[in-house]
């Protein structure tokens, strides 16, 4: 039986655990931990201090974002992702050509994260490109809505293939806006139907095959005042409409893009209240224990399900799979042909 998890998801602040750090994660209110590049060295290294996490509380949710191009936490150890935007680029080239690629990519994404020691990557990104988001850009398969939904799917699929749950970004859609939302809190002005036809496209194909979701911090005016991680509206289509069952995370409460909603408990209360299950709180540890006090009381199991179910591969062992080497050469060849 699933045990409930807390709905904090907070960062570390090094390569090894801090007497802080093994304090704080064994507070129950602590669900899960993100880990950034400044925790990083090596794929070896992220397996030890998993190990090491796992050693304070084995049941906590351990995620990073390893998306490939400009997102890319790992580097040393693990195949060098490109952007999804040169996988794309193959799809345009050849459709069947890159279905294959996007479905290997999930694939080896999840067979290298587990053997790092983590249970998900906050990935794929299924925002549509819309050439006037910095923030996004590359990072989107394509600027056309479909391809994006194909390409996700296959990647989805592929993570599957490997275990591995699949966490879509960033609901609705954050191709239509200029602004970045770590920095600003973006406004998206089109009208709803705008939004249907183009930027939820993804989303509503793929939501009951997705594990988890996470939504923009952009307010979509023409349907809400509120930014979408904070708005009922929004996650009420996600759940009702769309039929996603999976686990919603907030994105990180400590972005420009939150602050709408105040002070660091009422931004986590709003969050889910507007029906967040895990609240991801980074690099501010004073607003992430304000959280970890304003949620002692909160538990869910969607969390929980995303955990890595299988016995995990050995990184030393992956280079042994033929996918795993076809994949790798691929895959980093995009990267020498992009740069």
């Amino acid at each position: 039986m699933t045990q409930p998890l807390g709905p904090v998801m907070l960062d570390l602040e090094g390569q090894t655990l801090s007497k802080e750090d093994k304090r704080l994660l064994k507070n129950p209110a602590v669900g899960g931990v993100i880990l950034f590049a400044r925790n990083v060295e090596s794929a070896t290294q992220v397996r030890e201090l998993c190990d090491s996490i796992r050693g304070v509380r084995g049941d906590l949710l351990l995620a990073i974002d390893q998306e490939g191009g400009r997102v890319q936490r790992i580097r040393q150890g693990v195949t060098r992702m490109p952007p999804m935007a040169r996988i794309g680029d193959v799809f345009d080239e050849d459709q069947a050509v890159g279905l294959t690629l996007a479905k290997d990519a999930g694939w080896l994404l999840g067979m290298e994260m587990a053997a790092c020691g983590l249970d998900i990557s906050f990935a794929p990104v299924l925002d549509v490109d819309s050439g006037i988001s910095s923030v996004i850009g590359d990072r989107s398969f394509s600027r056309d809505p479909q391809h994006v939904a194909l390409l996700g799917q296959a990647f989805v699929h592929g993570l599957h293939e490997a275990g591995m749950a699949a966490v879509g970004k960033h609901f609705p859609g954050h191709g239509g806006v200029g602004a970045d939302s770590h920095t600003a809190l973006p406004v998206d002005e089109r009208p709803l139907s705008a939004i249907k036809e183009r930027d939820l496209v993804p989303f509503s194909q793929l939501a009951t095959l997705l594990n988890g979701v996470m939504p923009a911090h952009i307010v979509y005016s023409a349907f809400d005042s509120r930014p979408a991680g904070f708005s009922p509206s929004w996650l009420g289509m996600l759940r009702e409409s769309l039929g996603f069952k999976g686990c919603i995370f907030s994105d990180d409460l400590s972005m420009a893009g939150a602050h709408e909603a105040g002070g660091p408990a009422e931004r986590a209360k709003a969050a889910l209240t507007a029906g967040c299950d895990m609240l991801l709180i980074c690099n501010d540890r004073e607003a992430a224990l304000e959280v970890v006090q304003a949620c002692h009381d909160v538990f869910n199991k969607r969390p929980a399900k995303l955990r890595y179910g299988r016995a995990r591969p050995q990184l030393e062992a992956l280079a042994a799979l033929g996918r795993w080497r076809k994949t790798h050469a691929r895959l980093e060849a995009l990267v020498a042909d992009a740069s």
